[in-house]
């Protein structure tokens, strides 16, 4: 099989992956923010910089990169969700939970990827 198709299925389950988990968070979040975006996205952050560390510390990993950083990682996350989800917020004159919402994910999303690369590459 080739790696642009390896790499299509990927993200195909990738995209049911990021379902599954919201979905997961957000039936038992309480908080009146969209908390599973923020798990999804996160998530995603950790396992590309884990993903990441380790293609930059070994040899013959590209493949690797590719099919599960590019499919997978790529049809998991979703900041475009997490986007539309602030500019709803907004809308409902909640100012204060977009700015958490967005401001927390990026946040949260640097340091997991930041840590990621670190542990990735040991």
């Amino acid at each position: 099989m080739g790696l642009l198709l390896l790499t299509a299925l990927a993200g195909g389950f990738g995209g049911v992956a990021r379902f599954l988990v919201d979905t997961a968070v957000a039936s038992r979040s309480k908080l009146s923010i969209p908390l599973g975006t923020i798990v999804v996205n996160a998530t995603a952050c950790l396992l590309l910089g884990l993903l990441t560390g380790y293609a930059l510390a070994h040899d013959g990993a590209a493949s690797y990169r590719a099919v599960l950083g590019v499919g997978f990682l790529g049809g998991y996350s979703t900041f475009s969700t997490a986007s539309v989800e602030g500019a709803r917020l907004l809308r409902q004159g909640r100012s204060l939970a977009a700015v958490v919402h967005g401001g927390g994910m990026l946040l949260v999303s640097i340091a997991a990827s930041t840590i990621g690369l670190v542990v990735g590459a040991l």
